[in-house]
């Protein structure tokens, strides 16, 4: 199959990712349909060598589309995606709006690519901060058994969006000029410091954002049961996430072990030497397609425990390439 293609959101941070993942990766397609916002109708965008008309996205959008990739918010996939399942189109959503449906697989394609059969017109592309951190936690799993996960994130401002990029700009920029800084993407200044606040608290205490990662990952794993625990922070960085991961197996898993396991893992480069620059940092790992390990070390606190330091671009592994994957494997 041939797909035409469409892209919902394709002016935002995301969807710019999309056209340039597509290009670069040669993705077959009849056609491509750039979609977005009334505001942002009629712009153009480059992809191949080509200038494309940017359209208002309308629940007539999809009509004649195979393959329907969305980022443009949750709110907009409840609203939009029927219309292009209904349309005979697969919807790929980059949103929160249909992960925890039981009906809607939830798909990491070096984890669970089987999934991707079982959809019902929508296949959920899970959120960015799980993304990476499930794709070490699969080969581990599959070695020793997970017992009990818990996760700390260092989460770039580039997971809000353009918008969140803009402003840590601009507040570096004032504070260079000695003016205010101007906050409203973020609950507070991100330049300098450090946010553990990502999306809205929940009754337990916790953020939407780490309930996300509890419950995604779960899913992915097809471990309903398994204990993880999350604490997310906004960090004064603008491109990928970086994930402190403490896991507790069932059976011993040593470094060495947990290293060679890692390495001979899809998706994923160890970079693991005990020297400076000798472990991922998000300088570095931007704008590359893999989920790095590094710092693989045995947890001293407990004598099941390992822990080890992850960091991918979200914006390619946690989202549009991830998506991208999901398509490549409806096309097989």
């Amino acid at each position: 199959m041939t797909p035409r293609v469409a892209i919902a959101g394709a002016t935002g941070a995301v969807g710019a990712e999309f056209l340039k993942l597509l290009e670069t990766r040669n993705f077959p397609m009849q056609s491509l349909r750039l979609l977005a916002s009334a505001r942002s109708a009629g712009k153009t965008l480059q992809f191949r060598g080509e200038s494309l008309l940017v359209e208002e996205l309308t629940p007539d959008s999809f009509k004649g589309i195979d393959i329907a990739f969305f980022s443009a918010g949750s709110d907009r996939s409840k609203e939009f995606a029927p219309h292009a399942v209904n349309t005979r189109a697969v919807v790929i959503d980059n949103s929160s709006a249909f992960r925890m449906d039981p009906e809607v697989p939830l798909v990491v394609p070096e984890i669970n690519a089987k999934a991707v059969k079982q959809h019902k017109g929508i296949i959920a592309n899970p959120n960015c901060s799980t993304i990476q951190m499930v794709v070490a936690l699969h080969p581990l799993h599959q070695a020793a058994g997970l017992k009990r996960v818990v996760v700390s994130t260092y989460q770039a401002v580039s997971g809000a969006g353009a918008k969140g990029m803009e402003e840590l700009q601009a507040q570096i920029r004032a504070w260079v000029k000695g003016e205010p800084m101007e906050i409203s993407a973020f609950p507070a200044q991100i330049a300098f410091n450090l946010v553990p606040h990502i999306d809205v608290f929940q009754e337990n205490g916790y953020t939407k954002e780490e309930m996300k990662m509890v419950l995604e990952t779960q899913k992915i794993l097809s471990l309903p049961g398994l204990p993880v625990s999350a604490t997310c922070v906004r960090v004064p960085v603008l491109r990928a996430h970086s994930e402190a991961v403490w896991i507790e197996t069932q059976q011993p898993l040593s470094p060495e072990k947990a290293r060679q396991v890692l390495e001979q893992a899809p998706g994923i480069r160890v970079l693991d030497k005990q020297a400076p620059g000798g472990y991922p940092m998000p300088w570095n790992i931007a704008e590359t397609l893999d989920t790095y390990v590094g710092r693989i070390r045995k947890d001293i606190s407990h004598p099941n425990g390992l822990t080890f330091w992850v960091v991918a671009d979200q914006l390619y592994k946690g989202a549009a390439l991830n998506a991208i994957q999901i398509g490549e494997l409806l096309l097989d």
